[in-house]
Parts: structure tokens; C-alpha cells; sequence
């Protein structure tokens, strides 16, 4: 396929920083929602690895018992439960967009971005002090 002259004298950035690029709220809500998505995939794994051998026997069931009352399992599981709740909150979100709110403008969507993010932070702090 021939480049043509156009093509090649477009000025494209050489550089492109992406620390300087200031995202909107809708954006980094969309980002994570995707990134909490895939955190909760991974974690269905482990925690049915874990569920199984909590049942295989009695001692099974001690080895999760002791493994969860860790302080990095706890630190872990904190994680997975703030993953659900923003992916939660995030697609509760993305349902009401579908139902036709938070459209009409920039400003609703970032809000409604930031809403979530508050709903997150309170599920995840409420998840905290549930598990310690």
C-alpha cells in the first residue's frame, strides 16, 4: 500500500505525556469500572479455590480459616470487596446512562461519575470495618 505525500506531512506528537493530560471524571469512572471488572475475574478464581477446600474436609476448612485471619489476606479480600462495590456502583451508573440520565451534559456524567466515587469510598470503608 503507497503512503501517500498527505499522510506522512501530518504533524503528529513525538511525545506524548500522559501525566499532563487531566482526564474528565467520566473517563477515569469508565477506566476503573473496566479495571474492577477484571480485578473481580481474578479474584472469582482464587476465591473459589478457596471455597473448594474449605469444603473438601474439616482440615480444609482450618488451613482457610487461618489463611483468611491473615493480615494480607484481609488486606486482599478488602480489595475484592472494594473492586464489587465501585463495579457496582459503576454499573448501576451505566444503566441509568442507558435508561437516558446523565446524558444531556458533561457536567452530569462527571457528576454522577463523582457519585459513584463517593458511594465507593463509603462501601469501602464499611467493607474495613466489617472485616477487622
Amino acid at each position: 500500500m503507497e503512503l501517500s505525500e498527505q499522510n506522512v506531512n501530518k504533524q503528529r506528537p513525538v511525545y506524548l505525556d500522559l501525566q499532563q493530560i487531566q482526564f474528565p471524571a467520566t473517563a477515569i469512572a469508565s477506566i476503573l469500572h473496566r479495571v474492577s471488572g477484571v480485578i473481580l475475574f481474578v479474584s472469582l478464581a482464587v476465591l473459589l479455590w478457596l471455597f473448594a477446600t474449605s469444603l473438601e474436609s474439616a482440615a480444609g476448612f482450618q488451613t482457610v480459616t487461618d489463611l483468611l485471619n491473615s493480615l494480607f489476606a484481609k488486606l486482599v479480600f478488602w480489595g475484592i470487596l472494594t473492586a464489587m462495590a465501585y463495579h457496582l456502583c459503576g454499573g448501576i451508573r451505566h444503566l441509568l446512562m442507558d435508561l437516558g440520565y446523565f446524558e444531556d451534559s458533561m457536567e452530569s456524567g462527571n457528576n454522577s461519575a463523582r457519585v459513584a466515587f463517593a458511594l465507593t469510598a463509603v462501601l469501602s470503608v464499611l467493607a474495613g470495618i466489617w472485616l477487622w
